[in-house]
């Protein structure tokens, strides 16, 4: 029976708060508030693209299992792993792009607290996107050998150290919450 990996996406979702841009319009909408908001949305648009296509490619994943488990010809299901892991590629370039777009916010002029945050988001999806390139490969493997037959332990290696990254994105996410927390009039967050 192949291992799947049971972890859920760790979806985020970042604003910043409304008082944090009212008090910082520029005049012609382009003030570091502003900037550093239209860089936190266009991440958030990209944060939820990567947790669809995230959500998708796990379900077919976890149809496969099913399909594996009851007893069914694993090589029949290589299209269905190809597929997946081909959204799940899809999903990681989204949040490289959400990753990407929080690192603007490191360049503007505002609260340093917004900029620790945006900075320890980015730390975490760092180590997201870590995890997710090691699902890959051990999806890859699954594509392969899709009952494990002779890539065992290697794939028991990679969904070690796929847990590992894992933990290292969630201790992060936890630190961006209290820091949000800890600043609730310059950012608002939900994840």
């Amino acid at each position: 029976m192949p291992y799947m990996i049971n972890r859920q996406a760790l979806p985020v979702v970042i604003l910043l708060s409304t008082l944090l841009l009212a008090g910082c319009s520029g005049l012609f909408g382009d003030s570091p508030a502003e900037r550093a908001d239209a860089a936190i949305m266009e991440a958030n648009g990209a944060i939820s693209e990567h947790n669809r296509l995230f959500g998708e490619a796990r379900d077919t994943y976890a149809n496969v299992k099913a399909e594996i488990e009851a007893g069914n010809d694993p090589s029949a299901q290589q299209d269905n792993v190809t597929e997946a892991r081909e959204t799940m590629e899809g999903a990681r370039s989204r949040l490289q792009e959400a990753n990407a777009s929080l690192g603007e916010v490191n360049g503007l002029d505002v609260d340093p607290a917004v900029k620790r945050y945006a900075g320890l988001l980015s730390d975490a999806m760092e180590a997201q996107i870590s995890a997710e390139n090691r699902e890959i490969e051990f999806y890859a493997l699954l594509q392969e050998d899709p009952a494990l037959e002779n890539n065992r332990q290697q794939a028991l290696d990679l969904l070690e150290q796929v847990g590992n990254d894992y933990e290292r994105a969630e201790q992060a996410y936890a630190e961006a919450r209290n820091l949000a927390d800890e600043n609730p009039d310059l950012i608002e967050s939900s994840q």
